[in-house]
């Protein structure tokens, strides 16, 4: 199966680093034209200068994505440059830990506004360039607590579960323009993220002990890479899927429902670190 993907126009949101940045790059690979922004001026050049080892079509662009006009004009410049655009890679947001105790209701306003009103903003904006062109793909990144709810990390429980349910129902009621929605749900998918939680740990605990612990509930016995979520991402964003829309898809090795045992398994791990460092 050959997917081809030569000169089609995305856009990848958060682009800078991590996932979004190996989406950018496997688009580029393919020969597809690639906008990114993300906030920082200095790593957008970075990518931006890896990417046009393959194509030399590529826009970077520092965007706040809470910043609706800023928004806009990025995909007004790309639509200005290339005509359109073929597929959106909503990808910008991160994780947001906290509970009932320890949030406000603006921290979780906070995220939401980055979170769902941020893939909101670019949905909006695309979305009447592709109705033009009765073609589109609107690709989600994101996470399993959106699906699977976990009992510590409100902010992203409730907003990415918000953002998986604006990708369904967009998803359906775009399928009529020619426009697929899908949201693809991430599991543990290691970018670096991994060794700043480890650097958490009491003193004394080992990375293999460490990823022996959050690995328990991963089936496939193992972290995600960012190419395990790429390949899907090319397939979503070509004419193979042309019958995909409204799917929730999740990128997490096996995990469902286990997710929902991790903060106690980890509480449990600390403690019994912080214990055995007592005693030695």
């Amino acid at each position: 199966m050959l997917i081809d993907l030569t000169s089609k126009r995305v856009i990848v949101t958060g682009g800078s680093r991590g996932i979004g940045r190996a989406i950018a790059t496997a688009f580029a690979q393919e020969g597809a034209r690639v906008a990114i922004c993300a906030r920082s001026r200095a790593a957008l050049d970075a990518v931006a200068e890896e990417l046009q080892q393959f194509t030399d079509a590529v826009i970077a662009r520092v965007v706040d994505v809470t910043d609706t006009p800023a928004v806009n004009a990025f995909v007004d410049e790309v639509v200005e440059a290339w005509g359109g655009v073929d597929v959106l890679v909503n990808n910008a947001g991160q994780g947001r830990g906290g509970n009932l105790d320890t949030l406000t209701p603006e921290d979780i306003l906070e995220h939401a506004n980055i979170l769902q009103m941020g893939h909101f903003r670019f949905t909006k904006a695309v979305v009447p360039h592709m109705r033009a062109q009765q073609w589109g793909r609107i690709i989600e990144i994101n996470a399993l607590a959106g699906v699977v709810p976990t009992p510590e990390g409100i902010p992203s429980v409730i907003n990415r579960a918000s953002c998986v349910a604006l990708s369904k129902s967009l998803g359906m009621n775009l399928a009529a323009d020619g426009i697929l929605v899908n949201s693809l749900n991430m599991g543990w998918i290691d970018t670096g993220q991994w060794d700043r939680h480890f650097k958490e740990m009491p003193a004394g605990v080992s990375r293999e002990e460490f990823d022996q612990m959050v690995l328990k509930v991963v089936p496939i016995g193992r972290f995600g890479t960012p190419q395990d979520v790429t390949g899907m991402v090319l397939f979503l964003a070509s004419d193979y899927a042309s019958f995909i829309s409204a799917a929730s898809i999740d990128i997490a090795g096996g995990m469902g429902g286990q997710i929902s045992y991790y903060p106690t398994l980890k509480r449990d791990f600390v403690a019994a670190a912080k214990r055995r460092n007592e005693t030695e």
